[in-house]
């Protein structure tokens, strides 16, 4: 049983595979959709995104956080740090989905982890997530990374167990027999 779906931001639910700050930041029109099937059958949609510009003084958490509550997510979590700083929750790091599995009492074997960049399924992997490639923002160009060998070790062990065309596609994936 499907106990959470963890979701990247930039990339996956909207913007691009930039990081764009919450004032500019648009999602894709497959988004509320995407999140309202997860609802439906009530399986809590939490956001996991690194956000290293509030480390840097760009943005504050809470920009971030009001913004992806008002999408309907459940909970978030955030890395505020940048690259190199030795953080624990930084993706590919596992630490933002112990933390939520923690909280929540989940056993992250039952849950996915949906995102466009290898980073993310690098952490789903860790964790034992299931781990859902969309082939927006980077998604399409990891892949093609991926396919074409340029990742090695347990970067290269991280295949996900699907690829998507996008949100939509992951989330309609997952729920195949749960409804």
């Amino acid at each position: 049983m499907l106990q959470a779906v963890f979701i990247d931001r930039d990339g996956t639910i909207g913007g691009s595979d930039e990081v764009v700050l919450p004032d500019k930041f648009e999602v894709f029109q497959f988004t509320q959709p995407s999140l309202e099937l997860l609802k439906k059958v009530q399986i809590p949609v939490f956001s996991f995104t690194n956000q290293p510009g509030i480390s840097r003084g760009e943005v504050k958490a809470q920009d971030f956080v009001d913004e992806l509550t008002s999408f309907g997510f459940d909970q978030i979590y955030l890395c505020p740090h940048q690259s190199g700083e030795g953080c624990l929750c930084r993706k590919p790091s596992t630490g933002m989905l112990i933390r939520a599995s923690q909280d929540y009492n989940l056993e992250l074997k039952n849950c996915a982890v949906i995102g466009d960049r290898w980073t993310d399924m690098i952490a789903a992997n860790r964790a034992g997530c299931i781990k859902v490639l969309v082939k927006t923002g980077s998604g399409e160009k990891d892949l093609t990374k991926y396919n074409n060998n340029q990742f090695f070790g347990e970067w290269n062990e991280a295949a996900p167990d699907y690829i998507a065309e996008d949100l939509l596609d992951a989330v309609k994936w997952l729920l195949k027999g749960v409804e």
